[in-house]
């Protein structure tokens, strides 16, 4: 039999996980899947200051990427910049596999993730993180 206090803490522990918000080495870490050609969850709430690992799991036969930004960044990234390398919050996605990338964010505001491949942006395919 399982002493309820360890039970307690087992349940806590899975629903942690299960929501996505596991935090290692003092992390957040925020699991975001990729499929139809859109982002779950589309929306993320996080704090000033406070550093996110995310992890991305495209489960398309396509590839996809991960734009965090502001407007300006998106709209860069719209008119035609890649490749993604060591930049936090960017990163490309192949068709079927996870890629992580971490961002450390700032004073509270709303930012968007994207992916700017052909037509993806006008399909749809964003989010936002408040950061408050």
């Amino acid at each position: 039999m399982i002493a309820p206090r360890l039970l307690g803490g087992i349940l806590a522990a899975a629903l942690v996980a299960a929501a996505g918000a596991c935090r290692d080495d003092g992390r957040r870490t925020v699991e975001i899947d990729i499929r139809y050609s859109r982002f779950q969850p589309q929306a993320v709430e996080v704090a000033p200051g406070e550093t996110v690992r995310f992890v991305l799991r495209n489960r398309d036969p396509i590839h996809h990427e991960f734009i965090l930004g502001d407007p300006e960044v998106q709209r860069i990234h719209e008119v035609g910049e890649e490749p993604h390398h060591a930049k936090p919050g960017e990163v490309s996605v192949p068709a079927g596999e996870t890629v992580v990338t971490t961002y450390t964010f700032g004073e509270p505001e709303t930012l968007l993730f994207g992916c700017h491949l052909p037509g993806h942006w006008s399909f749809g395919m964003r989010g936002t993180v408040r950061v408050g």
